[in-house]
C-alpha cells in the first residue's frame, strides 16, 4: 500500500494509474476507522481497479467548541487496517498541503445543506462541501463512496457533485451497525459504559416510531413527541432532532406517501449520536 502525504506525491502515483486505464475509487475519511469505513473500502474495490483512502480531520467543519482537538486520531492503526483489507493508497496530508495561509473560499449547498444537522453545526456542511470538492478534484477519482450514516452529508455530496458538473459517481455505502443496532461511529469511542448500554435505543425507537408512522398515515408530530420520550427516558440528555423527511429533497413530509428518511439526532452524555433509517410507503413493501 502506498502512503501519500503531499498533492505532488498523490498526483504522480494517480497518473500513472491512469495512463494505464484504471479505474480509480475513492474514500474520503477522517480517520478513527471502524468496520464502517472498511465496507467503504470494500465497496469502492468492487467499483474500481485502485482503490484511494483519504485520512485527514477536517478543521472546516468543526465549530469552536466542537471536538477537533481531542478527536480520535490513530495513524498507525489506520493504515493497518486498510492494508489488510487491501487499499491500495491512503492520501493523509497535513493541513498546509491542502490550505493556503489565506485560504477564503466555501463551497455552501442550500436547501439539503440546511436544517437537521445544520441548526445546531452550522458550520457543519459548507465545511464538508468545500473540503469534498477539494478532495474530489485532487483525486479526480471515477467513483466515490460515503456511508449513509451521515445521510445529509451524502445527500450534500450528491447535489454538490451534481450542481458543479464534477465527474464522479456518489455512491452511498448502508449503514454498519453493532450487533445490537447502534451506528458504527468514531464518536462511539466516547461512550462510558452505561451510556453504551442506552445508546442502542436511538435505533430502536427511531424503527418503532417508523413503524407507527406507516400504521398512522399521517400525523408525524404526535410520533415525534412519543419517540423523543422514550429517548429521553432511556438516559440520553437532549434530542436534537427527529426529523420524518422526503429522502431526495429532505424536506419534511407528514403523510407515509412516498420514499422517506428519518433523521436523527441526540445527546447521550459528552456524545452526539446520529442515525436514520429509510422508510417505504405501505405499497411499496
Amino acid at each position: 500500500m502506498i502512503r501519500c502525504k503531499t498533492k505532488m506525491e498523490l498526483r504522480d502515483v494517480l497518473a500513472d494509474w491512469r495512463r494505464a486505464g484504471e479505474r480509480i475509487g475513492a474514500v474520503p475519511t477522517m480517520g478513527a476507522l471502524h468496520q464502517g469505513h472498511l465496507s467503504l473500502i470494500a465497496a469502492a474495490k468492487k467499483l474500481s481497479d485502485r482503490t484511494v483512502a483519504t485520512i485527514f480531520v477536517n478543521p472546516l467543519q468543526f465549530g469552536p467548541n466542537e471536538d477537533f482537538d481531542t478527536y480520535p486520531r490513530d495513524m498507525d492503526r489506520d493504515l493497518e487496517m486498510l492494508k489488510a483489507r487491501g487499499c491500495d493508497l491512503v492520501f493523509a496530508p497535513e493541513r498546509a498541503d491542502l490550505f493556503a495561509q489565506d485560504f477564503s473560499t466555501k463551497i455552501s449547498v442550500a436547501g439539503v445543506g440546511e436544517g437537521h444537522c445544520a441548526k445546531t453545526r452550522p458550520q457543519f456542511f459548507d465545511g464538508v462541501a468545500t473540503i469534498v470538492t477539494k478532495l474530489l478534484m485532487i483525486l479526480a477519482p471515477d467513483v466515490a463512496v460515503f456511508g449513509e450514516k451521515d445521510y445529509q452529508q451524502l445527500t450534500v455530496i450528491k447535489r454538490l457533485v451534481r450542481d458543479l458538473d464534477i465527474p464522479v459517481e456518489i455512491i452511498g455505502a448502508p449503514i454498519i451497525r453493532e450487533e445490537d443496532g447502534l451506528a458504527m461511529s468514531s464518536r462511539n469511542q466516547y461512550l462510558t459504559s452505561p451510556e453504551r448500554a442506552a445508546a442502542p435505543v436511538l435505533f430502536e425507537t427511531i424503527n418503532l416510531a417508523a413503524d407507527k408512522f406507516i400504521d398512522a398515515g399521517s400525523g408525524w408530530s404526535k410520533i415525534h413527541d412519543w419517540a423523543a420520550a422514550q429517548i429521553l427516558k432511556a438516559g440520553f440528555s437532549k434530542v436534537d432532532y427527529l426529523n420524518m423527511v422526503d429522502a431526495d429533497t429532505l424536506t419534511a413530509i407528514d403523510k407515509p406517501d412516498r420514499p422517506a428518511r428519518l433523521l436523527a439526532a441526540a445527546w447521550i452524555g459528552r456524545t452526539r449520536l446520529i442515525d436514520n433509517i429509510a422508510v417505504s410507503p405501505p405499497d411499496s413493501a
